[in-house]
């Protein structure tokens, strides 16, 4: 038999499998059981109708692009459509310094592969997105993490370890953050923190890499456009990467993302880009245009924003009326997460396989931790679930934590 180990590079020995996906293929195989592991959009929320339309035009023939290879940084009707967006997000950035990407995924990393040497430190909040870890890890890069606040990144906590590397000589080269709506946290931090995050920055001559997938989906808790106001926003000396997407809003199916930077790093993450898949794919982002252009996203969004809060509301109420004095939640103001706090000694990682015996999923905490923290908390996503399937999925993981409690991991007590 072929020693297989031998061939791979020493970046392949390390990867690992992610926490979400693991959980996707748990789904695949099991009968009847509520998930709340994957942030996946409601699926008939999808604009089904405008879609057919438009790719029927779109694959009449007429016009042989369509079907063609195109430029890397993605088609410049839509780069310019971007352009507008980010302007109404109050960032104003010309569509020659947009790039399209084959989601955001993707985005994470041509980002690491371009800014980071084995060995070099990034800076990442506890809890992080689990994609970005991988991206930056399978690189060799070193995650160093920053602690959160109520009210987001810890200022104190980030200064003394960006100080602490710094004197240990370390190779710092950025901050990967998800100022809205945070996966997993669902937390929203504030302007001023944000603007404290770029002069922080710019005192130690650092990059931003702002991850923005969640921004259009805030609740009516959010009273002013200002509480999502990018960081690229008041970026005056070119230190934010800025990265968002399509999958939440209109559909992930697409993989359609983007990001914008300044020229010297995107003329770098093309070259990237060409090498790993020339350019995202030409009917896609044709579709994803013509929504843009129809004004259907825009008119859609409002409806999302309501679909998603009822979910979070559902889940809320579920977890006071079978959880409450047991567990500890903040109710996220936008996005697809809830993030849930047990109380100890009770760990995720024991939960998980009983609640899967129960009949619900989730990501364990752990997964979004990069100093071996997060045992004592869970993410729950309500994107997805039909609300009743919310409710019966959080009754079960109720009666799961208390089989647990009292040592009963038999019994599968599904309701």
């Amino acid at each position: 038999m072929i020693d297989y180990g031998k061939f791979l590079s020493a970046n392949a020995g390390t990867m690992r499998e992610s926490a979400i996906r693991q959980m996707g293929s748990v789904l695949a195989r099991a009968t009847d059981v509520v998930s709340f592991a994957p942030g996946y959009p409601a699926e008939d929320e999808f604009p089904w109708l405008v879609c057919r339309e438009v790719a029927a035009e779109l694959l009449g023939g007429s016009d042989g692009s369509v079907l063609q290879y195109g430029p890397t940084r993605g088609y410049q009707p839509l780069r310019e459509v971007l352009a507008t967006l980010m302007s109404d997000r109050d960032v104003r950035v010309p569509a020659d310094r947009i790039m399209v990407t084959s989601g955001s995924q993707q985005g994470l990393d041509l980002v690491a592969r371009v800014l980071l040497d084995p060995g070099d430190v990034v800076l990442v909040e506890l809890p992080s997105y689990t994609g970005a870890i991988t991206a930056f890890r399978n690189v060799g890069a070193s995650l160093v993490g920053v602690r959160q606040s109520a009210q987001g990144i810890d200022l104190d906590h980030l200064g003394y370890v960006c100080s602490r590397l710094q004197a240990e000589g370390r190779q710092l080269k950025f901050l990967y953050v998800v100022p809205n709506f945070q996966n997993p946290s669902g937390s929203l931090l504030p302007l001023a923190r944000r603007r404290d995050l770029l002069d922080w920055a710019h005192r130690h001559d650092l990059l931003i890499v702002e991850d923005d997938p969640y921004r259009d989906l805030f609740f009516s808790d959010v009273t002013q456009v200002e509480d999502t106001r990018p960081i690229a926003a008041d970026d005056d000396d070119g230190r934010v990467v800025y990265l968002s997407s399509f999958s939440k809003t209109l559909a992930p199916g697409f993989r359609v993302a983007w990001f914008a930077g300044p020229e010297p790093l995107l003329s770098k993450l093309e070259f990237a880009k060409q090498a790993a898949d020339l350019c995202t794919g030409g009917l896609d982002q044709r579709i994803v245009h013509a929504a843009c252009r129809r004004g259907v996203l825009a008119a859609h969004l409002p409806h999302l924003r309501a679909h998603y809060q009822r979910k979070r509301d559902v889940m809320s109420e579920a977890l006071r009326r079978t959880l409450a004095g047991q567990v500890e939640w903040a109710a996220p103001r936008g996005g697809f997460f809830l993030w849930l706090s047990l109380r100890e000694p009770l760990r995720s990682d024991v939960l998980l396989p009983v609640a899967r015996a129960h009949g619900v999923i989730f990501v364990v905490g752990s997964a979004f931790f990069v100093n071996g923290e997060g045992h004592s908390h869970l993410r729950l996503s309500f994107s997805a679930p039909a609300p009743e399937r919310i409710t019966i999925g959080v009754e079960r993981l109720a009666a799961a934590i208390a089989a647990v409690a009292i040592g009963d991991h038999v019994g599968s007590g599904r309701s």
